[in-house]
């Protein structure tokens, strides 16, 4: 069975993490079928809205670092077209994706299954959530335009503390800050994501898109995205990166 599933129902286009066992954590093949969910929705009028969701307790573990350990060598190579790689290139599709994009999101969301969830124009949660960026603990800096997103909506001080101090949000304190939309229980996550959808079907499809494109500028993100994969693929190479890893690979 895939590592995405992709279900259509009336105008709803749902990606769903399937990778329980390892909490979701991200692989280049579950990036490109991400990526790849998101342009056919974008080529396809009949798709109207997308849910972002999960399979099992936890929304996403970040990168899965087994998966990542083997491209490392790409990510130091200065030759290597960057831009080409799984990870940027899902990251280039949620940036300029144009119709409107729902997380659901329940448990653990670490690094960026949290950085993906600024990009989705509506977030329903679970009160489970534990929201967590172990970026700069890892001798790294955050990506998928956090720097510029995170700031932007909650303020510089809160989040340059939530990157910096290891702290972990919850799901009340993420609806205070405005990063989610709705907090409700595990069992009615799916229910409340389908009714924002369903909200979302009744409205023009090119009254949303052009609200949406109003409210964003995709081209200042993406050169912050590749900026900040620009230093973080130095990072890489910094004593603390290489101690988190080996620490990680020898469990």
């Amino acid at each position: 069975m895939s590592d995405i599933l992709s279900h259509l129902d009336n105008g709803v286009l749902t990606l769903t993490l399937n990778r329980p066992a390892k909490k979701n954590a991200l692989t280049k093949a579950m990036y490109c079928a991400l990526t790849e969910g998101l342009a056919r929705a974008s080529a396809d009028e009949d798709v109207r809205v997308v849910v972002i969701s999960a399979d099992g307790a936890d929304f996403c573990a970040g990168n899965d670092i087994d998966d990542f350990a083997q491209d490392l060598p790409l990510f130091q190579d200065d030759n290597v077209d960057h831009d080409d790689m799984p990870v940027f290139r899902f990251l280039k599709a949620i940036t300029f994706f144009d119709k409107p994009l729902i997380a659901a999101v329940q448990g653990q969301a670490v690094g960026v299954g949290v950085t993906l969830l600024l990009h989705c124009d509506l977030v329903v949660a679970a009160e489970d959530i534990r929201l967590s960026l172990p970026f700069l603990k890892l001798g790294l800096v955050p990506e998928a335009g956090s720097t510029l997103l995170l700031p932007e909506r909650i303020g510089h001080q809160r989040a340059f503390a939530w990157m910096a101090l290891g702290e972990v949000i919850g799901a009340e304190e993420a609806r205070q800050l405005g990063l989610v939309n709705t907090v409700t229980t595990r069992e009615g996550l799916d229910e409340a994501a389908r009714a924002m959808a369903h909200k979302l079907l009744k409205l023009s499809p090119s009254s949303l898109r052009h609200t949406k494109g109003f409210m964003r500028d995709p081209e200042k993100l993406w050169q912050v995205i590749r900026a900040e994969g620009a230093v973080f693929r130095r990072q890489l190479t910094s004593p603390e990166a290489q101690a988190a890893f080996l620490a990680f690979l020898a469990r």
